[in-house]
């Protein structure tokens, strides 16, 4: 059989009613949680009040948000600020009401934002947390949030990857569930798995959609809604399957012994570079190893060395990985270099020159004693 993974999660933990608690939201807050904990383990260790541990949070979940939103639509969206002004802060739609969550948050306004609202922290100018002193303790924890919202980045099924052949591929389809059960659908479940047919060309891969449709779903509404519902969703859904629309839809028809009627679709679902888990995977490292760094040399800490080597190895694997996505907004087709990359040339280039100063400057302990 085919080697890929059929991602097929629900973004939502669980719902109720209006109100629904998505994996998103939910390991976003995690990743801040955490990160508060072993920064009062660092604290500690450096003998510095924990209490400006909680200031820190404060001031870091605001900036990342709030610079997050900024950049997403200074950089990819701006039209926002004309059309819909009042979307750029406000996560709720009004008719009706409804929690959406903010549309769209850029990694570079993030780093931005945190990198503004720690320059002001450190005009307090407490000992031992001058600027740099704060970044060198603060990107640690950066890269471990950004592995923990890449991951739920994966469960949105969301910043795709460039179609794949590899082994490690992903055929993201749970859009297709939604779509086929949404609110007023005839359909009950839907399961997705590999089919035994062979993989066709551009990392178009074999699925069976089996489609149960709910108890008293007359045959004639069913077929109807497999010949018009179905075939339009799966055409539509563009980024996750490749469904013809010159063809008609390939499918049996199954009578179930309770008398449910159900079907199988036989179509080809994308296989992509799970990017997500890409850069998860790399920010979970970097944060072993800056965390590492930070332990064993933490009594003569140049300062700027942290936060210079997190500007170079997260921001150059942010340019490569772009290479392994698709574009994010129509735009970036037209580019050599998208957005992205664009943003993370001058932030390698700040921490290549902050690890070059922090090698000609003495360590932060070696200043505190002359």
């Amino acid at each position: 059989m085919l080697q890929f993974i059929i991602w097929n999660g629900s973004p939502e933990l669980f719902s109720y009613g209006q109100f629904a608690l998505r994996w998103y939201g939910l390991l976003f807050a995690l990743g801040f949680l955490v990160s508060q904990q072993i920064l009062y383990y660092i604290y500690r260790k450096e003998g510095k009040p924990e209490k400006d541990v909680d200031t820190l949070t404060i001031y870091m979940i605001v900036a990342t948000i709030l610079g997050a939103r900024l950049g997403h639509v200074i950089f990819y969206q701006p039209e926002i600020i004309w059309e819909s002004p009042l979307s750029v802060f406000i996560p709720f739609e009004f008719n009706p009401f409804r929690f959406t969550g903010f549309q769209g948050l850029a990694s570079h306004g993030g780093a931005i934002g945190i990198l503004f609202a720690l320059w002001l922290f450190s005009r307090k100018k407490k000992p031992g947390q001058n600027y740099l002193q704060v970044l060198d303790r603060i990107v640690i924890l950066v890269c471990l949030t950004g592995c923990f919202i890449r991951l739920g980045n994966f469960f949105n099924s969301e910043i795709l990857g460039k179609p794949s052949s590899n082994p490690l591929s992903v055929v993201f389809v749970n859009k297709v569930s939604e779509n086929l059960t949404r609110d007023n659908s005839p359909v009950e479940y839907v399961t997705i798995n590999k089919s035994d047919a062979p993989e066709a060309e551009n990392s178009r891969m074999p699925i069976n959609i089996t489609i149960l449709f709910k108890k008293g779903v007359d045959e004639t509404r069913a077929l109807g809604f497999m010949g018009n519902e179905v075939k339009y969703y799966l055409t539509q859904l563009n980024e996750y399957v490749d469904e013809s629309a010159l063809v008609p839809l390939k499918y049996q028809w199954l009578k179930e012994p309770d008398g449910s009627f159900a079907a199988r679709v036989h179509t080809f679902g994308i296989a992509r570079h799970p990017a997500q888990l890409y850069e998860s995977i790399s920010c979970l490292l970097l944060f072993a190893f800056l965390l590492w760094y930070w332990s064993r040399y933490k009594i003569n800490l140049p300062e700027g060395r942290i936060f210079g080597m997190f500007m170079i190895v997260l921001w150059s694997l942010r340019f490569a990985y772009e290479f392994l996505k698709i574009s994010q907004v129509p735009f970036e087709d037209k580019m050599t270099l998208n957005m992205g990359q664009i943003l993370s040339i001058p932030l390698v280039l700040v921490g290549v020159y902050v690890l070059i100063r922090s090698y000609k400057k003495p360590s932060a302990e070696i200043q505190s004693t002359t």
